[in-house]
């Protein structure tokens, strides 16, 4: 049988965190030092968080900061290939990129 990959936003995963954990969002809020409604639009992707919010997070709920940090970023890259209308091929060129990118930073 084949297992089915599920895609999440960053948002929708920090909520799924949370209510497994059998949280509300003032108590993983307080626990991580910002306001509720600033959780709660992160939940909603309204705002995103900030780098070090993200360690927080992943240090309060005993997950991977990485994982967190690359789910937001593919977030981040599939709201702009929306917001831009951009071909999907774009992704291809941008691997590329990144490549080459890295070859002359090592130079």
């Amino acid at each position: 049988m084949i297992k089915e990959e599920i895609i999440i936003t960053f948002g929708e995963h920090l909520r799924t965190l949370r209510e497994n954990a059998g949280l509300t969002l003032r108590q993983v809020a307080n626990s991580i030092s910002i306001d509720t409604s600033l959780l709660a639009k992160i939940e909603r992707n309204e705002r995103q968080p900030t780098k070090q919010l993200i360690k927080q997070i992943a240090t309060f709920f005993n997950v991977d900061e990485r994982d967190l940090l690359d789910e937001l970023l593919s977030d981040q890259i599939a709201y702009k290939i929306l917001g831009d209308d951009a071909n999907l091929e774009i992704l291809k060129m941008a691997e590329k990129k990144v490549s080459y990118l890295k070859t002359i930073r090592n130079v």
